[in-house]
């Protein structure tokens, strides 16, 4: 509002940021609907203080394609991603914290695991081991193979997914190789063993993406998605209660979807406030951040 010329109090700020995501409600409800329904869900978690009770909420993004969700909740147990994918079918992409098992436990939903994560324990063992770099230099060799095929304009496509069968694979069993010669090197609580351990014990989830080009090699977007959690922890601090953050959440999966497809948001809000109210329940998907078109 101040960019835009417009002095308003933080006390009606605030009221207009709840009456909007209550209005709203319907459309961030429906997105959330749409990501649980895809066949590839990217996810996470991460904390944001709650005023009352004075402890700790959490903030889950789900992501499909160009599509991001928030879930707002009380604490970080898996009855939030349980009741936001249910017994859907497909790939759920996250770490490896278990709070997601309820999900993947079920075999509606195959786990895959994050690459990155991996590479981040490595790279912290490098002060310890430095030969952790031959390591990270392998797992480098893997995105080449996806800059590539986005470079080729085949990402996605069962081109990639060949690419990935023809390349990737054999760099993958060459890290697991290394990973594995130097297991019995490391004591399992080092730096440089937790991080062999972390990649050895979830291989199978680690390699899902060679089989699908549909799938991600790690769960940056997620994490991405995220910052705007962290961003607010150092700006507003906390949310009041919980309602406040399922408002908040409302809020982040609009605007979010919004950057995501290339919508101006502030034109976006303006219009779909002005016809929600009235729009008929069964489209409602017209009104979507994806869908949505600017009036002429």
């Amino acid at each position: 509002m101040a960019r835009l010329g417009l002095p308003v109090s933080r006390s009606t700020l605030t009221d207009l940021l709840h009456q909007a995501a209550r209005q709203l409600a319907p459309l961030s409800r429906r997105l959330l609907e749409l990501v649980s329904i895809a066949a590839v869900v990217q996810a996470d978690e991460t904390s944001l203080k709650m005023q009352k009770p004075n402890k700790r909420g959490f903030v889950w993004t789900f992501l499909a394609d160009n599509l991001i969700a928030y879930r707002f909740s009380g604490n970080r147990s898996g009855q939030t991603p349980s009741a936001v994918l249910g017994s859907t079918q497909g790939t759920l992409v996250v770490d490896m914290y278990t709070g997601y098992n309820a999900v993947t436990s079920t075999g509606a939903r195959v786990r895959a695991a994050c690459l990155a994560h991996v590479r981040r324990r490595l790279f912290d063992a490098i002060p310890y081991v430095p030969e952790a770099r031959e390591a990270l230099e392998i797992i480098r060799d893997v995105y080449i193979v996806e800059h590539d095929a986005k470079a080729d304009g085949v990402a996605r496509t069962d081109e990639h997914t060949k690419m990935r069968q023809a390349r990737s694979r054999p760099i993958m069993a060459r890290l697991h190789s290394w990973l594995t010669a130097r297991q019995e090197q490391h004591t399992p609580k080092s730096p440089m063993g937790s991080a062999i351990r972390y990649a050895l014990n979830n291989w199978q989830e680690l390699t899902r993406f060679l089989d699908d080009a549909g799938i991600p090699p790690d769960n940056n977007r997620s994490e991405s998605a995220l910052r705007v959690v962290a961003l607010g922890r150092k700006n507003f601090l906390f949310v009041g209660h919980e309602e406040a953050g399922e408002n908040l959440a409302g809020l982040y999966s609009l605007v979010a979807t919004c950057e995501a497809n290339g919508v101006e948001p502030i034109s976006y809000l303006t219009n779909v406030l002005g016809r929600v109210g009235s729009h008929p329940a069964n489209a409602v998907d017209d009104l979507l951040p994806h869908k949505w078109r600017p009036p002429a």
